[in-house]
């Protein structure tokens, strides 16, 4: 398998070398040159596979010779030995969750497919690798707990200053060692910026090689095809599937596993009041706009990182696109609203991202009286405890694995936003790369 850059369709190049450079230097994402469409036996076995072997069998198409079948199977194994639910809500509408990983977010699926294939790559040289990430809420938190301990690499997390939840943040800044959080003084979408440009200039350090682990990666965004595999193979009524969205990774894996040949009748685009896309959907046109905070803070992107893959999906044809694709947008009242309607009439517990999938699907559903589908929940209420409980009278129970967040000791790096003040700290920090 081979990809190509979207700026440059004229660079070619392998898994390997996409994952390890995550953005190329003029900041064009990596694109694979084909969506590869697994054996019509594939799609028969589906309802009798694990998640493990659907990333083993997928993740090997587009791995390609970069990535031998057994490792890829051990990578896949590791990443996924958490389960993936999938509960019924009413007679037209189950939830995929995907929020029972280490960290409590569906990013742990992606996070920890990469870590695997860092660990694989980092086996056969010994040049340090530092790892960036931007966050608006959940990313770091999984990136810092898939690489923690990992060696030979570094791991630098950009989150928005006093835009996470406390949660979110003691995920990203509790852990120490190979994790260093900063606190960017700015928005999301600085801290995209950031990164984004100090990996366009990262040719000229030598002694550490950059990479991303946002979606931007293209090994970040495989994984998350996955479970959409898993999901429809394993409901009775899937056929639309809505997606809560942000950066828009989440689904445009969910469109890459519907261009493999995945039965989804179509694709609901579900966000905040951040909303370019659902206004493209509507006029076809895409203005990017300055991200606005909400309740549903992992959303809060005004200029989604995967929308230039999203269109190429579908070949950057408006009108495939509008025909497969429905967006919708709600903002901070109607997702409190729902989370306690929705509560009260099923039993249901949201956090407000699972809300604004939830509500997406019920937009769509109203118009098409004849369908049925699934809806996304990316986190788990408990991190979201001072919003939900107060809508629901429900005191919303904390897993294990997130209650050991809640007694560390925060370690962040203050830094003003723009690009200068992350390059000198990598300059700093890396004075011989």
């Amino acid at each position: 398998m081979k990809y190509y850059n979207l700026k440059d369709p004229r660079v070619i190049t392998g898994f390997r070398d996409a994952v390890e450079r995550g953005i190329s230097p003029d900041m064009g994402l990596f694109m694979p040159e084909c969506i590869p469409r697994p054996d019509e036996g594939f799609f028969k076995r589906l309802p009798q596979m694990t998640l493990p072997e659907i990333g083993m069998e997928v993740g090997s198409l587009y791995a390609g010779e970069d990535i031998p079948r057994e490792v890829m199977r051990q990578i896949c194994e590791e990443a996924f030995d958490f389960p993936v639910i999938i509960r019924q809500v009413d007679e037209r509408k189950h939830v995929l969750e995907l929020f029972h990983g280490p960290t409590a977010a569906f990013k742990d699926f992606g996070a920890r497919f990469m870590a695997g294939c860092f660990r694989y790559f980092s086996s056969h040289d010994d040049r340090r690798r530092v790892v960036l990430v931007a966050t608006s809420g959940d990313t770091g938190g999984a990136i810092a707990s898939s690489f923690l301990g990992v060696d030979g690499v570094d791991v630098i997390i950009l989150y928005p200053s006093g835009k996470v939840s406390r949660l979110q943040e003691n995920q990203l800044t509790t852990l120490g060692r190979n994790i260093t959080a900063i606190e960017v003084e700015g928005s999301f979408d600085d801290c995209q910026a950031m990164v984004k440009s100090a990996l366009a200039g990262s040719a000229r350090r030598t002694v550490v090689k950059l990479t991303s682990a946002n979606s931007i990666n293209i090994a970040r965004l495989i994984p998350q095809s996955f479970y959409y595999y898993y999901a429809i193979s394993h409901s009775d009524n899937g056929a639309v599937v809505s997606v809560p969205s942000g950066n828009f990774g989440n689904i445009t894996a969910a469109a890459m596993a519907r261009r493999s040949g995945l039965s989804i009748e179509c694709l609901v685009a579900a966000t905040n009041i951040n909303r370019v896309v659902p206004e493209y959907l509507e006029t076809g046109h895409y203005t990017p706009s300055v991200s606005v905070a909400t309740i549903a803070n992992a959303m809060d992107v005004g200029n989604p990182g995967n929308f230039d893959r999203f269109r190429r999906v579908f070949n950057d044809d408006y009108g495939a696109i509008s025909t497969s694709v429905s967006g919708y947008w709600f903002d901070d009242d109607r997702i409190r609203e729902h989370i306690g309607k929705e509560y009260h009439r099923t039993g249901y517990l949201l956090d407000p991202h699972g809300a604004v999938a939830s509500l997406g699907l019920d937009a769509y559903l109203e118009h098409h009286p004849g369908s049925a589908g699934i809806f996304v929940a990316t986190a788990h209420p408990a991190k979201f405890r001072d919003i939900v409980e107060p809508l629901t009278g429900q005191t919303v129970e904390i897993p294990d694995n997130l209650r050991n967040f809640l007694a560390g000791k925060k370690q962040s790096v203050m830094m003003k936003a723009g690009p200068k003040s992350l390059e000198d700290y990598l300059d700093d920090r890396y004075r011989n790369g």
